[in-house]
Formats: structure tokens, sequence, C-alpha cells
């Protein structure tokens, strides 16, 4: 395990906002005047009063240049994210020269950045690495990202922030169908044909997707295609059952440098994600009961090349199976005038199983390559299980200063437990400027390697 101790310390100047469109001096669009998120404390709360850093990404911003994933726009709207793309459409896997989400120079294919779908952790539970690939924006209503710890209410892998896509969630009464259609070059094609319904108390989104590109190299092609469908029912003014899932293929090649080409360098991934959960909200406490699971099935071919594997071509591939299933349990409720206390229990059971197979006969093999290494894998299967509870408190002590404190403690099967603090201060002297300050324990708990 990894251990961090961060301080943020952040002058923003807040400016004022337009009527219609509020930007900032870059003119990003996401910085607004007494925007409410989720992301950082699981309530809603003013952004001002945040002692962490939180950007929101809106609809209109994410589909404007009709991307099919959200990460291209957040490298563009959040300062000092940065992903790293395998061609002209497609990540790869995480790590290495591609699929690598970092902040602040944390990377997620280290577990110090943690992306979630509505609050809720989607990583290869086998590694612990984000996958690029799987965020898409055919499921997002807005994104939440969180620059700094946010360990006491997401647990590990949160040593640098988080990316939370939260999912629609449409409050008017209305009916829309969308279609997207695009063609470029390098055979590239993006399509997503989507459908939303508000209906009283029901609620309902279902989009699916088609991309595909050749990229500017041989060898270099990459197909995705998928689903996502969203429900919700208010079962009266202060309870709400939701339900969604999603799956996502894709398939990719890596054709290796240009001064070391590689052949039959080809992974074939299948991510998916559901949860079922039942939502409260009443005029002091709001929380919500969610049980949720994503896992994946991913197939490897290490490729050949002159300098790879000595340009003999692989006899096994690289197999893995992954599943992160949990529950999260949380209430948050106000005790009097500006104050929020927000608890919580989170438990998580983690499965991996890595092993090779034979190309020819599809049979299970050791862990070793052809050429007789172990290629930095391991082989076998591994389980785990966390469980974690917390408590964040939160406090508005006059109109220019706000305090936050919150501890929490996790146990793995593994690693053993683990206190995790964290307090922070937002002193607000006037209307045009905030200044934000925040200590927090990062860490993270073992993978399999």
């Amino acid at each position: 395990m990894r251990y961090s101790m961060l301080l943020a310390l952040l002058w923003a100047a807040v400016l004022p906002a337009r009527a219609n469109e509020p930007t900032d001096t870059l003119n990003r669009k996401n910085i607004v005047l007494n925007e409410v998120v989720v992301t950082g404390t699981r309530a809603q709360t003013d952004i001002r009063h945040l002692p962490m850093t939180v950007n929101v990404i809106g609809k209109a911003t994410l589909t404007e240049q009709n991307r099919t994933s959200v990460l291209p726009t957040l490298t563009e709207q959040v300062p000092g994210l940065f992903v790293t793309a395998r061609g002209v459409m497609g990540y790869g896997l995480s790590g290495g020269g591609s699929g690598s989400i970092s902040v602040r120079g944390l990377g997620g294919g280290e577990g110090r950045m943690m992306v979630l779908i509505d609050g809720h952790p989607q990583y290869s539970g086998i590694y612990g690495h984000t996958m690029a690939d799987s965020y898409q924006t055919m499921m997002a209503e807005r994104v939440e990202v969180l620059r700094g710890p946010a360990s006491v209410i997401y647990g590990s892998n949160a040593m640098g922030g988080v990316i939370n896509i939260v999912t629609h969630n449409r409050r008017e009464d209305s009916v829309s169908t969308a279609v997207d259609l695009g063609a470029g070059s390098y055979g590239s094609l993006q399509s997503q044909l989507s459908n939303t319904v508000q209906r009283g108390g029901f609620t309902s989104n279902v989009a699916v997707q088609y991309n595909r590109s050749d990229n500017h190299r041989p060898n270099m092609g990459f197909e995705q295609y998928g689903g996502h469908v969203n429900v919700g029912y208010a079962l009266n003014s202060h309870w709400r059952a939701f339900a969604d899932a999603d799956v996502t293929r894709f398939n990719a090649s890596n054709p290796g440098t240009t001064d070391s080409p590689m052949s039959e360098a080809d992974q074939w991934i299948t991510r998916g994600a559901a949860n079922i959960g039942v939502e409260n909200h009443f005029s002091n406490t709001s929380g919500a009961i969610t049980a949720y699971s994503n896992f994946g099935r991913h197939k490897i071919n290490d490729g050949f090349g002159p300098t790879y594997h000595n340009n003999v071509p692989q006899t096994e591939l690289f197999r893995s199976k992954d599943a992160l299933s949990g529950l999260s349990i949380y209430q948050a409720f106000s005790l009097f005038a500006g104050n929020r206390i927000t608890a919580g229990f989170d438990y998580q059971h983690i499965y991996g199983n890595a092993y090779y197979t034979s190309r020819t006969t599809g049979e299970t093999v050791t862990g070793m390559g052809a050429s007789g290494d172990n290629r930095g894998m391991q082989s076998g299967k591994a389980y785990m299980n966390e469980v974690a509870g917390y408590v964040s408190f939160h406090q508005e002590l006059f109109s220019w200063l706000t305090m936050d404190a919150g501890l929490r403690y996790d146990h793995h099967s593994v690693a053993g437990g683990e206190w995790i603090p964290q307090g922070g201060v937002v002193i607000r002297p006037n209307a045009e400027g905030e200044l934000k300050m925040m200590v927090s324990k990062g860490f993270r708990n073992p993978t399999l390697k």
C-alpha cells in the first residue's frame, strides 16, 4: 500500500455569472456561482462551500462537439487533468503509453484517480486501474471532477481525486429522441441513438452506440459498440427507486512505435456495470441504499516484432476476468442551520482471475509467455473484501467561514485496517474571492499485479 498526505491551498477569483452562460476567464463554461454538486459529500452542496476544488461539465458542453467519450472534453475543461490516448479513436488499457487518467500528476493506472458512475467505483477489480474506453457521453447528464484527495468518502484509489459521471435524471415531462452520425478520415465512424422519457414519476434513458476507426497507421484499428439504460420511478414525494446498466465492447490493435513496429498486438475487451437502489429526499435529510457491480472480460495478444518477443508470433493469449460488487448506504442530515453530517457504510467484494490460453486449442496454460518470460503478469485467482464506515461533518460558522472534517475506517481482507482523516476550511473574504484549504490522507489497497 502507498500513503500520501496531501495539502491543497487554492486562491480562486470567482467572477460574476452571466445570466444565460456563466464562464470563467478561459471561457470554459464550467465555473458557476451557486452550482450544486454531489461529489465530495454525497449530498447536494453549494460548490463554494466545499474545501476541495470541483469542476462541473454539463450536458451541453459534453455534447457540443459530438464526442462519444467524456474524456476529451474533460481534458479541455478541467485544469491539471490529462488522459493519454492510443489513437485517433480509442484509449487502450490503462498504464504504459495509453489509457491513463491523471490529475495533478497522480494517475488512475496506479490506483490514485477514481472514476465513478453515480457515485459508484468503476475500475478493473483485478488491477485497480481505470478503463478509459468505457466512459461514454451517452450516459452522462453532467460530470463532476474533484481534484484532490477524496478517500474519506470514496476510500481506496481516490488519492488524487475522482471523476463522477452523473447519469440522466430529468425533472420535467418530456420525450426526446436523438440520432447522431459522423464520419471522417481514416475510416472513422461515430454513431449514437438515444431516447429519453419523463412522464410523471417515471423516467428512462436508453442509448446505443457504434464507433470505429482504422486510425492513422496500419495495425491500429479500433471498434466499439455498446448500450446504456437508466430507469427511475418516484414512489412518492420523498422516495425514488432507480436502476441502470451499461455494457461496452471494444476491439483495438496496437502497432507499436514507428521505430519498433508490432504485429498481432490485439485486445478484445468487454466492460459492464449495473446498479439498483432507492433514494430519499426530505427537508433536512437525504440518502440512498445501492447495490452495484461492474465487471470485465479481457483477451489480449501481446503481439510480436523485431524488438518484441524475438519477432516470434505469440502462441498464447492473456485472459482475465474481474468483478467489483458492493453495497453503499449513506444518509446526510442537518441538525441546525448551516450544518450537515453525512454517515455511510461501504462493502465491496473484489474478484479477479488472470490466466493464459493456447491460441490453437483454447486450453488454459501456465502463466509463462511464449518466449519464456512472465510478461510482468501473475496467473491465478484473487478474492478480496473491503468493509468501511465513514462520517463527514460540515458547518457554515459565518457567512464568510465554512469548516469541514471527516474520518473513515477501512478494513481490507489483505491489507488490514486503516484510519483516514480529513479536514478543510473555506474562507470567503468578499463576494469576489475565496480561500480553500484542505488536508487529507489518501491510501490505496493492494491489487493483483
